[in-house]
């Protein structure tokens, strides 16, 4: 069907007057307030409020002092603020024999997150590239059972691993930990990357090839510098994982090496002395600000990341 609007000009000429007269065209504007858009924005505002609502909770309730808590009034703001139960979940709750609140348990975290992010990106980024540009006999089969040991339920390997980390006198130790983590977090990382090399431009790598580079001349002077948000998406897939580990850290570390999370639970379910929710409070949103402030800071890497292939393939 032809288009009302070059009609218009069509038999108007070039006089804009006669086509102003001959009618309106272009494409109608859409109303503000519509059926569509309330319904959209309403349901919006309404998921958000549902997230929002917990976390608004457990800010006021944490800059409360205990007695303003007893009144019972979980939503008023604090009337006068402290900040004293975030230094004591810090410093100073106490879990068991030890209270030096969730500082040690925090350095604890930083040292397994660091290296066991590193190793395996590290490795998971060469072995995509490999599946992806270097085909070589049995490729496929041994893709197969990379994917295949990403749906493994944990708590299936849990024992197995116990008694392969006692042979290896690794248990109970962080780089126990840190070889535990890299492992299980080897499948889906290797997928993400060997799906973000096949969507780059095949050309790219023949002409490498051509020009007579190696394996790893195109993989450190070709693929990494356009590798920049899939690794951001594999950064913060295995921090926020990590970091938020609690099962594997409670199981194969001992107390003085427990991470972050095993610490926040430990503070929480205390049995001694009077529960203090400002404290709690304090401590849970301390532990969840590392994964929080990465999403922050790189979440349009990690949107770029998954939109350029990694979930493609």
């Amino acid at each position: 069907m032809s288009d009302p609007g070059i009609l218009a000009v069509t038999k108007a000429g070039t006089d804009p007057v006669r086509a102003q007269l001959d009618g309106p065209s272009g494409t109608r504007p859409r109303r503000l307030i519509s059926r569509r858009n309330i319904f959209l924005y309403g349901t919006l505002i309404l998921v958000s409020l549902y997230y929002l609502l917990p976390l608004y909770v457990m800010i006021v309730t944490s800059l409360k002092g205990m007695p303003e808590i007893r009144m019972g009034n979980i939503f008023a703001p604090p009337v006068e603020i402290t900040f004293e139960p975030w230094v004591k979940a810090w410093s100073e709750a106490c879990t068991g024999l030890n209270c030096d609140g969730l500082s040690r348990g925090f350095w604890n975290s930083v040292r397994i997150t660091v290296p066991s992010v590193i190793l395996s990106i590290a490795i998971a980024s060469v072995n995509g590239y490999a599946l992806a540009n270097w085909r070589f006999k049995g490729a496929d089969i041994f893709f197969t059972i990379l994917i295949f040991g990403a749906f493994i339920p944990y708590q299936v390997m849990l024992y197995p691993i116990v008694i392969l980390l006692r042979e290896m006198g690794l248990y109970g130790t962080l780089w126990g930990l840190v070889l535990v983590h890299s492992v299980f977090g080897m499948p889906i990382l290797t997928l993400l990357f060997r799906n973000y090399f096949t969507s780059l431009p095949e050309e790219l790598f023949k002409a490498a090839r051509v020009d007579g580079a190696g394996f790893w001349g195109i993989y450190f002077q070709i693929m990494l510098p356009m590798s920049l948000p899939i690794f951001v998406v594999a950064m913060i897939l295995q921090v926020t994982g990590i970091w938020n580990d609690f099962l594997f850290g409670v199981v194969y570390t001992k107390p003085e090496y427990y991470p972050m999370t095993v610490q926040l639970n430990n503070i929480v379910n205390s049995v001694q002395g009077v529960k203090e929710y400002n404290v709690n409070m304090a401590a849970t949103i301390l532990t969840g600000l590392v994964p929080l402030v990465i999403y922050f800071v790189s979440g349009r890497l990690f949107v770029r990341g998954i939109a350029a292939g990694a979930v493609k393939g």
